[in-house]
């Protein structure tokens, strides 16, 4: 447990990647609900790092 409790930071690093790999997501279409998917594809990614932190957080206090 103390080795997982170690390496949970490391999960931070997987939204940090996502958002720089650039060239995946620097598109117009297809456009979801009206807008292009550059800014879902970072809008997502917000949502989902607060979840990751929160889920870090969780994990390196118990």
């Amino acid at each position: 447990m103390r080795t997982l409790r170690r390496w949970l930071p490391l999960i931070l690093l997987v939204p940090f990647i996502a958002t720089l790999w650039l060239p995946f997501y620097n598109r117009a279409q297809p456009a979801i609900a009206g807008f292009p998917f550059f800014y879902v594809w970072l809008f997502a990614w917000v949502v989902l790092t607060a979840l990751l932190t929160w889920a870090v957080h969780r994990g390196w206090r118990t």
